[in-house]
């Protein structure tokens, strides 16, 4: 596949051109992590919260002065966090197997640490909220696989599961995946995004994709489940979309941007790291893309606009 460079960008659909500033510069904000993960912006704060998932500690990057300072530590091994439609934290802890809420008091609820049968979760890992308040997660072994991402531990449920709480149930949404990782409602929710990462336990013939489901008019029911999208570099985990439903996705060592309707590669930023995860801030224009790449926390000034959330 044939591209253009420009700056930090390869283009290769004219398109992109419209979604970046080729004069953008790729700013690292912040270094010395093991395994950056798991962004979360909110901004009434003009903060980032992300992960450092092997150290055990949650981050928080502000946008004012440009510092990163502790949030959490311990964070249970937290991994992936969103936000609420009420502006709390929300938060997927391997450690504990658990999703929990950070309420504006600062103490922690517990939204769902089993499954309806009394099951452990193995690990949750990525983490959304849907407009009428459900969340919605993945739940893949990586926190039981060993102790570097939580406790080494044995799985309990019957399989690799997609879950949804609603009003206190836990509903099983998806089970055909070897590893369901990042996930996302396109900005209408009609369509469920979700990645398998099933390659890192299967690297010759494991899935890399992106797959997509249409949301049943009960607001939980999924059907369909065709792939997406393949990655051609690396893999996909955790990824965003824009105002105007176009994906930006982690794929290796840079961030990929595809079209929202044929899943088209319209054009890659090169990260000099491996990249895990992407959120869109910047205040209210959420115009600032920030990327979690193994080390290091880094930002990139878009000429689009993230999808509004909340």
């Amino acid at each position: 596949m044939s591209s253009t460079s420009i700056g930090v960008f390869d283009i290769y659909d004219d398109s992109f051109l419209h979604l970046i500033c080729p004069t953008a510069t790729l700013h690292q904000l912040h270094t010395g992590l093991t395994w950056a993960e798991g962004p979360a912006y909110f901004p009434a704060l003009r903060s980032l919260i992300f992960s450092d998932v092997p150290e055990n500690r949650l981050l928080r990057y502000d946008e004012c002065n440009g510092q990163t300072s502790t949030f959490r530590s311990p964070s249970q091994h937290s991994n992936g966090n969103t936000v609420d439609r009420q502006g709390r934290l929300i938060t997927c802890e391997h450690q504990t197997r658990r999703v929990t809420r950070t309420e504006h008091d600062g103490t922690i609820t517990i939204l769902a640490d089993r499954d309806k049968d009394g099951k452990r979760f193995n690990s949750p890992n990525d983490i959304v909220v849907k407009s009428d308040g459900s969340v919605w997660f993945t739940d893949p072994t990586y926190g039981i696989d060993s102790d570097y991402e939580g406790d080494k531990g044995e799985s309990e449920t019957q399989g690799n599961l997609v879950y949804c709480l609603e009003n206190d149930i836990v509903h099983v949404v998806a089970r055909d995946f070897e590893q369901p990782n990042g996930l996302a409602f396109s900005p209408d929710e009609r369509r469920l995004y979700i990645v398998d990462t099933g390659r890192t336990h299967r690297p010759k013939d494991g899935p890399a994709h992106i797959r997509v489901f249409n949301v049943g008019e009960d607001g939980i029911t999924l059907t369909g489940g065709e792939v997406f999208v393949e990655c051609l570099t690396g893999f996909f985990d955790g990824f965003r979309f824009d105002s105007t439903g176009n994906i930006w996705t982690s794929a290796g060592n840079g961030v990929s941007c595809y079209d929202r309707n044929t899943g088209t590669l319209l054009g890659r930023i090169r990260v000099p790291e491996i990249v895990a995860n992407v959120c869109f801030g910047g205040g209210v224009k959420r115009n600032i893309l920030y990327i979690c790449a193994t080390t290091s926390l880094y930002s990139i000034r878009l000429a689009v606009n993230g999808c509004k959330t909340f």
